[in-house]
Order: structure tokens, then C-alpha cells, then sequence
């Protein structure tokens, strides 16, 4: 049995040294890319984006939130059991290259008719037979081949929607906590307002009472303390939200959310527009963001495909091989005389099924195409919103200051209004304005702090960072805090 089957594996390597792999081999598309980001004003070849989330964010809630999330989180879980299943395919689809050997035994007893029996021969007998068999489809058109090249393009592209998974997973952890430290800054404002026009109240009452002020001068305090009071259910319900949407993030039941002194938004009270970070260059944005990976490897996975489609409408070659022993008895199964070998070759050309596979070729041509259109819009996308988290990041810094300096004077004018109300030389509505004029631009800056901090979150997952596995330094500084 060693000589066939040794005969058959050099011509199988022989064959398999000529044969050739059909279809075009992956060449990376050419595409129109800029030199710089427009709206970039740190253009450099480095980016922040290059950095762990764990260096951009120094929160220590906000990054135990982060890790929490990154172990327990469905959706990552899930990315990474679709990670498992593209492993398994590509180590089946390997196999398909590598010989298939199986071994047959089987024993059998059997009673023969007296008319069907030759004469002297017993009635009773036993066969017992084992063999063993090779067979082997030659390559030759690179079906295989470019089978698992596909399968481990595929694979890419699980590892990088796990990763742009990741990213993602990051960038909406820090949104939803900066959202409900805001929403807790904002519920403090409103309570400080409205414990401010209750002492409005009461003095208005004390006056009216005096005959100083009129009943009407107290109907509109009581007025503007409910419109505040009114404000505070519907920020505890924005709360109740947030905290549910981000228990779930972190792989809970909906729950509370414990903030710590330190998860207190921290803003810069001076009057200067927070630096935009740099970006680095797009041509490197194709390398670092995990979602034009994985587009690039859907492309190289349909490209793959057209070969395995070209390489069916050309014939199968198979080698075979068998060999063994059948006897009546075990003790001579592996004897001279018992042993049965054969060996043999087949070719088989499809013919009514011929039409079926230029369709299936017709397929693969257009799954390529459209696979590559797609690759080219994921860029066109990409580059679009890195140039619109630039700018949004700086505009929203250049609002937020405006907005700090609105809020700087109105509480100088609300503090001068009640001044002047108190002596009797304002009158009642110039503190009512006042007043309400702080509350909204309060109520402003703190939304405008927060698109602030969001813009960076956009900007960071738009550069393509976020999905980097934390490192042991945690002690490492980045270069931007979260909450500038």
C-alpha cells in the first residue's frame, strides 16, 4: 500500500508545484486622497487618535466605566464570537487543500443457503476486511486557494468590526457619562435657581405686605420659581434615561450610575479657545480606523471570490488510492495473499451546470465592484467626518468661551439688579429679567461645555482611536484631559 500511495503524493506535489491560482491577484485601489484635513489646524504628520482612550480620557470613573464595559458589553461579546466562527471557516476551508485520507474496518458473519452453498465449503463464514483510502483534488485553477484567501480576508473582517465595535463601544460610554454629568450640572443650577427665587418670593411677600409692592409684582415670583420647579422633573427623567442607556453599555440591568467627586465636570474658567488636537495626515486615517480596514478586506475577500468562480468553469482533477486487506480470518487480514490495493485518477467538466457557473462568475464581478465602490465611499465618509469634528470641535470651544463670557455678565447684572431692587432704584421686572436671562445662559453654557467634550469624543472615534488595547502604564499622561 506505501509504493501507490507514494506515488500518488509526488504526483499530487508535482501537479500542485505547476498549477496556477485564476483570477486577479489583490492590488489596494488607488484613491484621490487630500494632503491635509480641511478646517486641520494642527496638520502634522502625528495624531491623537494614536493614543489609548485610556491616555485621552483621565477620568478614573469614566475609565472604570470603559473597562467595564469593554468586559461585559453584549455587542463586543458578540463581535467576538463572530472573531470565533471566521476562525473556524478559514481552518475548514484550508483543509479543502490537504488530502483526504479515511480508514474503512468492518467484520461480517453470514450463513449461506445449502442451494447457493459451494459443496464442501462451511456454512457459516467470516469476512473481515480493513482498507484504507486517499483521494486527492489537485488545485490546479487555484479554486482552494483562492477560497482561503477569502475566508481569511473574512476573518480580517471580523477582528476589525470587533475592533470598530470597540471603538465605537468607547466613544458612546464617554458620550452618555459626559451627557449625564451635565444633566447633573444642570439639575444643580436648577436647584440653585429655584432656591434663589423662592428667597425672591418671600421677599416680594415681605413687601407686598408693606404696601411697597404690588399683588401683581408677587403672582409673577411665584411664577418664575414654578417655571423652575417645573424644569427639575423633566432633568431627573433625563437623568433616569441616561444612567438606563448607559447600565446597559456596561453589559447591566438598568440602574443607578454612582458618580464620584471626581466625575465632576471640570471648565476652564479662562477665556481661550482649547487648542483643536491633531488629527496626522489621511493617508494614514486608511491604516487606523478599524471600519476602512474591514471595507479593504470585504474587498480583498470579493476579489478572492472571482478566482473561485473563474476556477469552476474549468475541470476537476481527482487522485485516488485504496489499500487493505479482506480475509476470513483476522490473523491473516495483513497476509500477502489478502492484501488489495488500486489506485486512479478522474477529470470532470461540467457541462449542463456550465451556464449556472458564468452566472456565478457574472456574480463575483459585480460583488467585487460593488465591494470596491463601497471601500471608496467608506473613505469618502471618513475624511468627511474628521473635517467635521474639526471644525465642530473648534466652533463649539470658540461658543463655549462666548457663552462663559455672557454668563460672567449676566451674573454681574443680576447681582446689581437685586442690589438696586432692594434700596427701592429697580424696579421688580428688571430682577425678573435678570434673573431669567442667568438662569438660560447658565443653562447654555452648561449644553455648550458638553458639545465641547463631545466634539472631542466625535473627533477621537473619527481619527480612528478608541479601539487600542489598554496597555500596563496606566499611568501615562495624554496630552488632552476629557473634560477640557
Amino acid at each position: 500500500m506505501r509504493r501507490p500511495l507514494r506515488s500518488i503524493a509526488i504526483a499530487c506535489t508535482t501537479m500542485f508545484a505547476a498549477a496556477c491560482a485564476l483570477g486577479p491577484n489583490y492590488q489596494r485601489p488607488k484613491e484621490s486622497i487630500p494632503a491635509a484635513y480641511r478646517f486641520d489646524t494642527a496638520a502634522g504628520s502625528s495624531s491623537f487618535a494614536d493614543q489609548g482612550w485610556w491616555h485621552l480620557y483621565q477620568d478614573p470613573t469614566l475609565q472604570s466605566l470603559i473597562r467595564e464595559a469593554l468586559d461585559n458589553n453584549l455587542d463586543v461579546r458578540i463581535a467576538a464570537a463572530r472573531v470565533d466562527q471566521a476562525r473556524a471557516v478559514l481552518g475548514s476551508t484550508r483543509l479543502q487543500q490537504l488530502p483526504q485520507v479515511s480508514v474503512l474496518a468492518s467484520a461480517q458473519r453470514a450463513r449461506t443457503s445449502a442451494d447457493q452453498r459451494v459443496p464442501g465449503a462451511p456454512a457459516l463464514s467470516n469476512v473481515f476486511s480493513v482498507e484504507g483510502s486517499l483521494s486527492y483534488e489537485l488545485d490546479f485553477w487555484g479554486k482552494y486557494r483562492r477560497a482561503t484567501e477569502a475566508a481569511r480576508a473574512q476573518l480580517l473582517v471580523s477582528q476589525y468590526s470587533k475592533q470598530d465595535v470597540t471603538a465605537g463601544l468607547v466613544a458612546s460610554v464617554a458620550t452618555a457619562y459626559f451627557t449625564l454629568l451635565t444633566l447633573d450640572e444642570q439639575l444643580a443650577i436648577t436647584t440653585h435657581t429655584v432656591g434663589t427665587r423662592q428667597k425672591f418670593v418671600d421677599l416680594t411677600h415681605a413687601q407686598h405686605d408693606r404696601g411697597t409692592v404690588s399683588g401683581l409684582d408677587v403672582a409673577t415670583a411665584e411664577a418664575q420659581l414654578a417655571i423652575a420647579q417645573a424644569t427639575i422633573p423633566d432633568l431627573q427623567r433625563q437623568i433616569g434615561i441616561s444612567e438606563d442607556q448607559l447600565s446597559v453599555l456596561l453589559g447591566r440591568n438598568p440602574d443607578n450610575i454612582v458618580r464620584t467627586d471626581n466625575g465632576q465636570l471640570k471648565r476652564s474658567t479662562e477665556s481661550t479657545v482649547v487648542p483643536v488636537p491633531p488629527a496626522g495626515l489621511p493617508s494614514s486615517l486608511l491604516e487606523r480606523r478599524p471600519d476602512l480596514r474591514q471595507a479593504e478586506q470585504n474587498l480583498v475577500a470579493a476579489n478572492a471570490n472571482v478566482g473561485v468562480a473563474r476556477a469552476n468553469l474549468f475541470p476537476s482533477i481527482a487522485l485516488t488510492a485504496a489499500g487493505g486487506g479482506v480475509s476470513s480470518a483476522v490473523s491473516d487480514l495483513f497476509s500477502g495473499p489478502t492484501r488489495a490495493w488500486s489506485v486512479g485518477a478522474s477529470l470532470l467538466q461540467p457541462l449542463l451546470s456550465s451556464q449556472v457557473n458564468l452566472y456565478q462568475l457574472e456574480l463575483a464581478d459585480a460583488q467585487k465592484r460593488q465591494a470596491l465602490l463601497q471601500y471608496q465611499q467608506s473613505i469618502q465618509t471618513a475624511f468627511r467626518e474628521v473635517s467635521d469634528a474639526l471644525i465642530a470641535r473648534q466652533k463649539y470651544a470658540e461658543f463655549q468661551v462666548a457663552q462663559q463670557a455672557q454668563v460672567d455678565a449676566q451674573r454681574k447684572a443680576n447681582t446689581i439688579a437685586l442690589a438696586r431692587y432692594r434700596v427701592g432704584y429697580s424696579s421688580y421686572f428688571d430682577v425678573i429679567n435678570a434673573d431669567r436671562d442667568l438662569f438660560t445662559a447658565e443653562l447654555s453654557l452648561s449644553a455648550a461645555h458638553l458639545n465641547t467634550l463631545l466634539s472631542l469624543v466625535q473627533l477621537y472615534r473619527a481619527a480612528g482611536g478608541g479601539w487600542q488595547t489598554e496597555q500596563p502604564d496606566k499611568g501615562a499622561t495624554g496630552a488632552l484631559p476629557a473634560a477640557n
